[in-house]
């Protein structure tokens, strides 16, 4: 099988020389059996059509779907197109840019960040699946899925996320706001970067953040 690896972002600059490019990520996560192609779409690389790969993979991304990035509404353009023509699956904002694509709602969620492990019910038991236990996986986000998409059937939830994983069965698409290509060590290490980040930023008051 012939992958073909949407790169929407990768780990912030101060974590970059640590940490594998998240279609590194995506190819460790797989393990071998695949061949893998990735195209940088932030820099404007997108497949000819939507059968060039077997199947499609759509990454986590810093950006959001609302964002006025030219390379975000060409994203939107090719999943449309692509859709249906081979398997695609999203993560975190891949999750967020195919259900903004195919008719959904993304927004900012007054909730807050979500970060580190969290769990899921599985509330539609997949054909693909052991069994319907709970699942932990690491997230990081706080854009979030609140209108579903048609056609797009909830999978997983949570109280926090109760959009978090959708599966598309005329499109032969699955999503899911967890970033199941996290390891341990690179999920602390993000909570770390955003927590000191947040700790040198000027509150309104005039005072480091806490």
């Amino acid at each position: 099988m012939n992958l073909g690896i949407l790169e929407t972002g990768g780990p912030p600059a101060q974590l970059a020389a640590r940490f594998a490019s998240y279609g590194d990520m995506m190819r460790r996560m797989l393990g071998p059996g695949f061949e893998a192609t990735t195209y940088d779409v932030r820099a404007g690389r997108l497949p000819s059509d939507g059968a060039e790969c077997d199947a499609w993979l759509i990454t986590g991304s810093a950006a959001g779907v609302y964002d006025p990035e030219p390379w975000i509404a060409d994203l939107k353009a090719f999943l449309q197109d692509a859709s249906g023509a081979a398997p695609m699956v999203g993560i975190c904002f891949g999750h967020q840019v195919m259900a903004d694509a195919f008719g959904g709602e993304v927004i900012k969620s007054p909730k807050g960040w979500g970060v580190g492990l969290h769990t899921y019910e599985i509330v539609a038991p997949q054909p693909w699946m052991d069994d319907d236990a709970p699942v932990a996986l690491s997230v990081s986000h706080q854009d979030q899925v609140v209108t579903l998409p048609p056609g797009a059937q909830i999978v997983a939830a949570s109280a926090f996320t109760p959009l978090a994983m959708l599966a598309y069965p005329e499109r032969r698409a699955l999503s899911l706001q967890a970033h199941p290509e996290f390891e341990a060590a690179y999920t602390r290490a993000l909570i770390e970067s955003r927590r000191a980040h947040a700790s040198t930023r000027p509150s309104p008051m005039g005072r480091s953040l806490r």
